[in-house]
């Protein structure tokens, strides 16, 4: 009998540890209905039922409240260290660690992507001719436990192992400091979706589009938001709350996160803010025009992925280029406006005659005939890798519309731009194919352009330096 009571109370532990998190942020609460607590404070998780706000309760304070799922990590897990990124791919860790605020020495361990169980050590180097660069390191597991890089050491824990590299040379440069992150974003409390106008504060303008304005504003004097405004008489209202509907089912890292509307005239949408813009206002910019040639097809890979998802799920953006690109802090892409284009009751936009017709980057069966699909939208991603390798160049310069018209018809494609790597002008030229059919996938373009410089490069440091 004892023993089946310990055997009990050894699972109601463990279901116990299973459910304590620590805090791995502060976070001030903005609802009545939510928790606030210090960095390190340790909480109990009551209710998982929304997969981003848990019901928790303070193991500090006694005080139950919904908790953002970013803010907290598992009690005692891998990811309380702050070196520790769980869900990480190659690239991304490669953005991550050549972001601001990273510097040589700065590392992250990640699960390995192609390896279950096994993890990879990601570090900044300098190197003298290539200049910032991310070496990655396979961390091999023992049978009997614990880890190595090389076989002449290897150490307990992944701690030991950081602890050692930090202290000791072995590696192409000593771990200084585990890559930083900024907080992250907390998300949108699931019931605010059609907001009243007096919740927003436009702060500043970001840019005039052609139906409407876009600011940085603030939601409810707590949240930093983009809002966008449409000309009244821009699309109607009805046909617009059911597309924003399905818009916001779309989730992905690599889209714009559509967070609420306003549904009186003028419409109003909110959507997270992205610090540098537009891409093709941010690749003018000093910052933009410095970027390598390895960032800008990086950036290329990303748009893909998104638009990989747009794929999957069967929907269609109708207005891909580099303007409905928005731009973070870390040189994150990330798909605006999409499914917004086929609302607009604008005949200067709607008519191929129309002026704010965006011919130059419409497939010629979409101005033909007015046939959308993922593949015009593969064509448009084509006339967008031209723009991010010009840094921002007009596509088609010095044509004018009906010019453009005339010579696609006459089986003209734009000649490979200047210092373009000739693989990724094939790219662009297969995305050009006059029959939709023959276009790529988007799924293939990702796996194509985020392979584009891995291929050629070593994937793991055989050994330590």
């Amino acid at each position: 009998k004892s023993l089946m009571l310990s055997k009990t109370d050894n699972l109601r532990r463990s279901f116990k540890d299973e459910n304590l998190m620590v805090a791995l942020y502060k976070y001030e609460p903005c609802h009545s209905d939510d928790l606030g607590f210090e960095k390190g404070e340790k909480l109990k998780i009551l209710n998982i039922d929304d997969p981003e706000w848990f019901m928790a309760e303070s193991l500090f304070t006694g005080q139950r409240g919904y908790i953002p799922h970013n803010f907290v990590a598992k009690l005692n897990s891998m990811e309380t260290e702050p070196w520790f990124f769980k869900n990480l791919s190659r690239n991304d860790a490669m953005r991550q660690l050549l972001a601001p605020g990273n510097t040589q020495g700065s590392f992250l361990i990640r699960e390995s992507e192609t390896t279950p169980g096994s993890f990879s050590l990601s570090v900044r180097d300098l190197d003298h001719t290539q200049g910032d660069t991310i070496k990655h390191y396979r961390i091999r597991n023992l049978d009997a436990g614990g880890f190595y890089i090389t076989t002449k050491i290897s150490f307990g824990s992944l701690s030991e192992l950081v602890k050692h590299y930090s202290q000791a040379d072995g590696l192409c440069t000593r771990l200084v400091k585990p890559c930083q992150t900024r907080v992250p974003q907390k998300p949108w409390w699931q019931d605010e979706w059609e907001v009243p106008r007096e919740s927003l504060k436009l702060e500043r303008r970001l840019g005039q589009g052609q139906f409407g304005e876009v600011w940085m504003g603030v939601y409810n004097n707590n949240r930093q938001v983009a809002i966008k405004n449409l000309k009244t008489g821009t699309m109607s209202i009805s046909a617009f709350l059911a597309e924003a509907n399905l818009m916001k089912t779309l989730q992905h890292p690599r889209l714009v996160r559509l967070f609420a509307v306003v549904t009186q005239e003028p419409i109003y949408i909110i959507t997270e803010f992205m610090e540098n813009g537009s891409l093709v206002d941010f690749l003018k910019t000093p910052e933009g025009s410095a970027l390598t040639i390895n960032t800008l097809i990086d950036m290329a890979a990303q748009v893909a992925d998104g638009m990989a998802y747009i794929e999957q799920k069967n929907y269609i953006h109708r207005d891909l280029r580099a303007a409905n690109i928005l731009v973070s802090d870390e040189l994150i892409c990330k798909i605006a406006d999409f499914g917004l284009a086929r609302l607009i009751e604008n005949n200067e936009y709607t008519a191929r005659e129309g002026a704010k017709f965006p011919i130059k980057w419409t497939a010629p069966e979409a101005i033909n005939y007015g046939t959308f699909s993922i593949k015009s939208d593969v064509w448009s991603f084509g006339v967008l890798l031209t723009e991010i390798v010009t840094y921002g160049r007009i596509p088609f310069p010095g044509m004018t519309n009906p010019e453009v018209i005339a010579n696609l018809e006459r089986g003209y494609r734009m000649p490979c731009p200047d210092n373009c790597p000739e693989d990724l002008y094939n790219i662009m030229k297969h995305c050009w194919t006059e029959n939709p059919d023959n276009r790529p996938t988007f799924e293939y373009l990702r796996s194509v352009l985020e392979d584009f410089f891995t291929a050629t490069e070593r994937q793991y440091q055989e050994q330590p330096c």
